[in-house]
């Protein structure tokens, strides 16, 4: 994935609605309304203040948006095409390198969390490798429903804020 220009915030604070979109839109999986909704919000005195912002917009959506906010995210080790973002971070935690031992591993417990909970499993991958995320599947898909979708959005507040620190300068 070839990286975007970094952005001053001063830059995004002045971007017009169409702009903010689009270069923040793809941050939050599938889900420009996010960048849409916020942008109403600016200026944002921080990228710690604009990342607040956006996840609060998730966290104020009804729960039918939020499911399929949640639903929007790919699995953990598809061979399917992900995002530019996704598909970098699951390429540096070696999701893209799994033998086909490892790849039914994670296509069954992908797929037994999916049943449990109507939304793929969601990890912040960045600094992890296969073993550590297999792992965490593992344990997670043991989590109750509610508890599940907290971590969920707990690990997408993670995995967007990444993403944002390493678009703004």
């Amino acid at each position: 994935m070839t990286r975007p220009a970094k952005l001053e915030l001063e830059a995004v604070n002045r971007m017009g609605k169409s702009e903010f979109v689009a270069a923040l839109g793809g941050i939050f999986e599938h889900s420009p309304w996010v960048a849409e909704t916020a942008w109403e919000q600016r200026p944002f005195s921080s990228g710690s203040e604009l990342h607040e912002r956006m996840m609060q917009v998730v966290l104020d959506s009804a729960d039918e948006t939020i499911i399929a906010f949640l639903r929007a995210h790919p699995d953990l080790g598809t061979r399917l095409k992900v995002t530019d973002y996704s598909a970098s971070e699951q390429s540096g935690a070696g999701l893209d390198r799994l033998s086909p031992e490892e790849y039914g591993i994670f296509s069954a417990l992908n797929r037994e969390y999916v049943e449990k909970f109507g939304f793929p499993f969601i990890l912040a991958v960045r600094g992890r490798n296969k073993e550590e995320i297999l792992e965490a599947m593992k344990a997670r898909v043991r989590n109750g429903i509610p508890e599940e979708r907290e971590e969920a959005l707990r690990q997408i507040g993670r995995i967007t804020r990444f993403r944002l620190d390493d678009l703004l300068e």
